[in-house]
Order: structure tokens, then C-alpha cells, then sequence
């Protein structure tokens, strides 16, 4: 009965001693809580840093922080020929796929939104269909119909 005991308190004192190296170790290996704030922070900065021009015009832009984003980044610098759609948007090729998560929505004037995987967005009115969304330029209403539904546009992309 006194060995079982001893065996037993033997077992958990190992099995406690193990779970602590197992603690350790798996702290030793991830990122702290700053670490990953930090990494956040320096791809929102990123982000941040995109520029857009309609046809020379630079726009204030913000930007989403999203997979799309970054990969569009990874394009620049880009030129695309917008063509007017509608009477709500401009759209244009980036030339090639990038990573969406489409999600059905409404966009509205402003929005700027990846459609179809490879093709830009950018409303002057509003359309409900399945986008990703990019970001949004902080221009009125009215500054937006001026700059995207007189005829087709170019835009550029291109980081600071």
C-alpha cells in the first residue's frame, strides 16, 4: 500500500514537472502579446502608405487592413484603365487574381472595392453584388460624381 502511494506521488510529481517544461517551452515559442501588436501595427502603417490618383488627382484613401490589401501592395506601382459601368462605377483589371474574401454587400459612393478577384472598383454611386472590400476614398459625394462619371478614368496605384 506504501509503494502503490510512493508510485503514485511519484507519477504526478513527474507529470507536474512535465506540464511546466511544456508550458515554457510552448512561451518560448510564441509571440508575445506586444510582439504581435507590434507586427499589427507595422503592416497598418503599411497600408497606410498606399496612394491613389484618379487621373493625376491625389484622393485620401483608408485603406482596409486585409490579405487584399497587402496583396494589391505587392502589385505597385499600378496604372489601370478604369472604364465607367453603369452610372455608379468605375471598374478596371489589375491584371491579375488576388486573394478576396467576398462577402455580399452594398457599396456606396466612395467605396472601393475588389470585384471577381482581378478587377478594381471604385463607386461614385451604389450597387449591392459580392465584393471584397479595399478601402473607402473620404471625398464627398459630389466630389466623386465629379471626379468618375464624366467618362472613363485612369488611376494609379503607388506606395510613399
Amino acid at each position: 500500500m506504501f509503494r502503490k502511494l510512493i508510485c503514485l506521488m511519484t507519477v504526478g510529481i513527474m507529470l507536474a514537472f512535465s506540464g511546466c517544461f511544456a508550458s515554457q517551452t510552448k512561451n518560448e515559442v510564441s509571440d508575445s502579446p506586444q510582439q504581435v501588436m507590434q507586427a499589427d501595427t507595422a503592416r497598418k502603417q503599411e497600408i497606410r502608405t498606399m496612394r491613389l490618383l484618379i487621373d493625376e488627382k491625389e484622393v485620401p484613401v483608408k485603406w482596409e487592413n486585409n490579405p487584399s490589401v497587402e496583396a494589391l501592395q505587392k502589385q505597385l506601382p499600378l496604372t489601370i484603365q478604369m472604364a465607367k459601368y453603369g452610372s455608379f462605377e468605375q471598374v478596371g483589371s489589375i491584371g491579375r487574381s488576388i486573394v478576396t474574401d467576398d462577402r455580399e454587400t452594398t457599396a456606396g459612393y466612395g467605396d472601393i472595392m475588389l470585384y471577381s478577384g482581378d478587377k478594381i472598383v471604385i463607386f461614385y454611386g451604389a450597387n449591392s453584388w459580392a465584393y471584397t472590400r479595399l478601402g473607402h476614398v473620404d471625398l464627398t459625394k459630389q466630389q466623386m460624381e465629379d471626379l468618375l462619371s464624366k467618362s472613363d478614368v485612369k488611376i494609379t496605384l503607388t506606395a510613399e
